[in-house]
């Protein structure tokens, strides 16, 4: 970085941590891109400067349905950018994803930007780029959860992005393949590298670091996240990366061969009632959304190409071809709080563990006991988080600790030279109930809002103290990571890295660190899980 812009961010950052007393001097909301002029708003009170609804690339509707994003169109004159663009067409997937655009539509590929009020286009701040969850399925940048009228106040510059879901992003029959030279599928993963090359061209402009950009993501969003790390499409685009439950080792949202896709998605298609590629493109939005509900929310998911992805992502890693940047990755305490849903005795529990592990029960029994009832339902709960989304998680904290940072960089195969250091999370804070969430849990996508600021979007949520305090210090570390790839920083706790010592930090109302004591059960479900359902 040169000394002017260094002096510039300093500047900024020096103004973020007066409180924004700067806000008359606010920059203008006018802002040029490579494609036309945009003209922004302020929320959060003039805190913060939005930029929403757009386009990193031209609408994917008629000839252009499954196909490779293109680029964005050029205009002339000032676009509005005041409001949400339309959420990627789905079906309804989870009852607490609420939008905040019009409609759901296949012209959806949008994203937002968030900068301090204050920012320039000499500010050169660090850039986090997120990508929602929904099993790839469901969700938008419009979720207000998603918001950003709080994280840019840690000075940094946030990207929310749309890409296209379940059908329109994933499917690959042979005709499509045939139609690319070989590969097909992939359309949403494609949709992210497209809007970080639009970054890439155009951050700077908002006052953003184009050099420094993190991705990050939650759940299916965490999965394209390990998922770029091994893809060459996404080569030189981001800098570090942090994940929120999930990671591609594990078939939660599977990545199936093109063969496989083209036989499945092949017998698939002749229930919409057409013959060709062509008659497939002409079909009406609603009708393709229909007929998909049969395959149920995980019907169509990434693919391995030949192009995008050349093979599993665990084998890129495992040879050590994935990104060589700094990590951050963990999940909750109680991604598996679904189980408790309905009773659960010990004996039921053992019964079952029984026939799925056989001569392996005894020892099961041992890392997830069940001598009472309750005992059970805690062990049920437990293994449920890691047979959903925390083995697959821990596994992709693994390969990268063991390939990430290889000895001899001269000769690496990798994208980038330096220190990979990662650090593991684990939110144990159970949140207090709510209109989605009737029982108090660290559940499945808990973390975002404490992530962002975001606690008063949640419906029907009464907050405590300690959510305040675990939330404003959730958003110091994960934006001192986006700055310097190390989420430590003043008045925090200490964060050790992921070392030798599987050291990791527990976020709950006291934060601590120390050695993972669960290890043993990773280690035991490497020799094998079996396929279950509570």
């Amino acid at each position: 970085m040169q000394i002017g812009t260094k002096v510039a961010s300093m500047l900024a950052m020096a103004a973020l941590a007066l409180g924004l007393s700067t806000i008359a001097h606010a920059a203008p909301l006018t802002v040029q891109t490579a494609q036309g002029t945009v003209h922004g708003k302020t929320i959060n009170d003039g805190k913060v400067k939005a930029f929403l609804g757009l386009p990193y690339a031209a609408p994917p509707v008629g000839d252009l349905r499954w196909k490779p994003p293109q680029p964005p169109l050029q205009w002339k004159g000032e676009r509005d950018a005041a409001k949400f663009g339309d959420h990627c067409a789905q079906v309804h997937v989870f009852d607490d994803m609420i939008f905040q655009d019009g409609a759901g539509s296949e012209d959806c590929l949008f994203l937002n930007v968030y900068a301090p009020a204050v920012a320039t286009a000499n500010s050169r701040l660090p850039v986090m780029f997120w990508i929602h969850g929904g099993g790839y399925a469901g969700g938008a940048s419009s979720e207000p959860r998603h918001n950003g009228d709080f994280l840019p106040l840690k000075g940094v510059v946030l990207v929310t992005i749309n890409y296209r879901l379940g059908v329109f992003g994933f499917l690959a029959t042979a005709d499509l393949a045939h139609e690319a030279n070989g590969a097909a599928g992939n359309y949403g993963l494609l949709d992210m590298v497209a809007a970080l090359q639009w970054v890439k061209a155009n951050i700077g402009n908002f006052g953003g670091d184009p050099d420094n950009v993190t991705i990050f993501g939650e759940s299916a969003g965490s999965f394209a996240v390990s998922t770029l790390m091994a893809s060459p499409a996404a080569r030189g685009l981001f800098h570090k990366a942090i994940g929120e439950s999930g990671g591609a080792f594990r078939g939660t949202l599977p990545t199936d061969t093109l063969e496989a896709r083209e036989k499945k998605d092949g017998e698939w298609v002749p229930s919409l009632g057409i013959a060709s590629l062509k008659e497939l493109r002409a079909l009406p939005t609603g009708k393709i959304l229909d007929a998909t509900k049969s395959r149920g929310m995980v019907g169509f998911s990434p693919v391995i190409d030949g192009k995008f992805l050349t093979e599993p992502v665990a084998d890129t890693y495992a040879a050590g071809k994935q990104a060589y940047v700094p990590l951050l990755a963990g999940w909750n305490r109680d991604e598996g709080s679904f189980v408790a849903m309905r009773p659960l005795t010990a004996d039921q529990f053992k019964s079952m563990i029984g026939g799925l592990y056989q001569e392996r029960a005894a020892e099961f029994l041992m890392l997830y006991p069940a001598d009472t009832d309750a005992q059970a339902l805690r062990s049920a709960i437990d293994y449920g988080s890691d047979n959903f989304i925390a083995f697959g998680t821990w596994k992709w904290l693994e390969a990268h600790r063991k390939t990430g940072a290889p000895a001899d960089r001269s000769s690496s195969v990798g994208w980038k030279t330096g220190d990979s250091p990662i650090y593991r999370y684990h939110l144990e804070l159970a949140a207090p109930t709510s209109k989605f969430h009737p029982s108090s849990f660290a559940f499945h996508s808990d973390e975002i809002e404490y992530v962002f600021g975001t606690l008063d979007t949640r419906p029907g949520s009464v907050w405590r103290p300690e959510d305040r305090t675990l939330s404003e210090q959730m958003m110091s570390y994960w934006t001192n990571f986006a700055r310097t790839g190390d989420p430590n920083g003043p008045g925090l706790p200490l964060w050790p890295k992921y070392g030798k010592d599987d050291s990791l930090i527990h976020l709950d109302s006291t934060i601590t660190s120390g050695p993972d004591t669960l290890r043993p059960r990773y280690e035991f479900l490497l020799k094998g899980m079996p396929e279950f359902h509570f």
